[in-house]
């Protein structure tokens, strides 16, 4: 259903565009959205994490030539999860689509997606999927990836109850209304925002999905690393629990176990490597394991906020700080619980929880402080 573009100023609908490096797809992209809205009163936002490439100043200059093209220049946070929420919220059109800014989703059924949630109100959500009849992943994954993707929607499907065939799609449209009903639930953390939200809405909306082939990257690289299958995890749990927790915390939680690791290698390394007391080899343990935890929260938990340079070395110092006195909590919870209940394991589970979660507060507000 298209519309008279000198109707209205406001748009019927804004894509909104996460970036990182894509200095090279912004006039590009907005060229094929031109063409592939033609007709209709549009806006696309570009959510810029602050790309050390000049995506945002590029925006900019495309902003300045075209005035339904804007950025939001995020600084000091990073995930795409997060830059789509802070998108949707900014626009006023009345539905929203998210798209890669890497020119791998086709815009051309843009049109198509939003007169079809203009035919029909009670529309909540239209996915653009792979894996319906027509669509497909193309040349846009290479096998290893291809194959995380579909055993990443077979478990999101399966464990989160998901009927869509696609949640894992970055490509959709929503509906304003219907995601200001969720959006509270919704993790900042992360890179699969449709899951969570498909998640987050049990089961209540009203969903189409139309066919779409994947197409390969034209410039920059992917950013798919091995965080995103740890952050996908952590979602599926966060969810499991009712949102009870934070991808953050669950990430924490990881980093914490291999921590553990880390310690009992240590000890016994420096044991029989050294004629050294047990105290000794004992405390070289807990400060490796504590570096190892400061290094892994540094590149996955907090990722958003990595720490380089001296503000490296003032939060190791500070994470040291922290987790000492999480030891001392978790003594003294221990043997406050033992005292009560003589269970050597529940007191010792106790105590470490408290400890653990002292670590995760504590370290938020001083190592990691936004």
């Amino acid at each position: 259903m298209a519309s008279d573009p000198q109707h209205s100023t406001t748009p019927e609908l804004t894509i909104v565009v996460p970036t990182y490096n894509e200095r090279d797809n912004v006039r590009p992209l907005v060229d094929l959205l031109e063409k592939a809205l033609e007709g209709h009163r549009w806006e696309v936002v570009f959510v810029d994490d602050d790309s050390p490439d000049g995506t945002a100043r590029e925006v900019r200059a495309v902003a300045r030539e075209k005035p339904n093209v804007r950025v939001i220049h995020r600084i000091g946070r990073r995930g795409l999860a997060g830059a789509c929420i802070e998108g949707i919220l900014s626009s006023v059109a009345p539905i929203v689509a998210v798209m890669d800014g890497d020119l791998q989703h086709d815009e051309t059924i843009l049109a198509q997606m939003l007169e079809m949630m203009q035919a029909d109100p009670d529309l909540d959500l239209v996915i653009a999927s792979r894996n319906v009849e027509g669509g497909s992943s193309g040349n846009g994954l290479s096998a290893v990836r291809k194959w995380g993707s579909d055993t990443a929607t077979a478990i999101a499907r399966r464990l989160l109850r998901i009927t869509a065939s696609d949640p894992m799609s970055g490509f959709f449209m929503v509906r304003r209304n219907s995601f200001n009903s969720v959006v509270l639930g919704l993790q900042q953390q992360g890179f699969k925002i449709l899951a969570d939200m498909l998640s987050a809405s049990r089961g209540g909306w009203k969903m189409a999905e139309v066919p779409y082939v994947f197409r390969e990257r034209q410039h920059g690289e992917s950013k798919m690393d091995s965080a995103v299958a740890l952050e996908f995890l952590s979602l599926l749990l966060v969810r499991m629990t009712g949102g009870m927790v934070s991808i953050r915390f669950i990430l924490f939680m990881i980093v914490g176990l291999s921590g553990l690791v880390v310690h009992l290698t240590t000890l016994r390394l420096v044991m029989l490597a050294f004629p050294v007391s047990f105290a000794v080899a004992q405390t070289v343990a807990v400060v490796v394991a504590m570096t190892s935890n400061f290094i892994l929260n540094n590149v996955l938990t907090y990722k958003d906020r990595t720490l380089r340079g001296r503000d490296f070395l003032r939060g190791l110092l500070s994470f040291y700080g922290v987790c000492s006195v999480g030891a001392v909590a978790n003594v003294g919870v221990a043997t406050a619980v033992y005292a009560v209940l003589p269970f050597w394991a529940l007191a010792g589970f106790a105590g470490a929880f408290v400890g653990a979660l002292w670590n995760f507060v504590a370290s938020a507000l001083v190592t990691w402080k936004s």
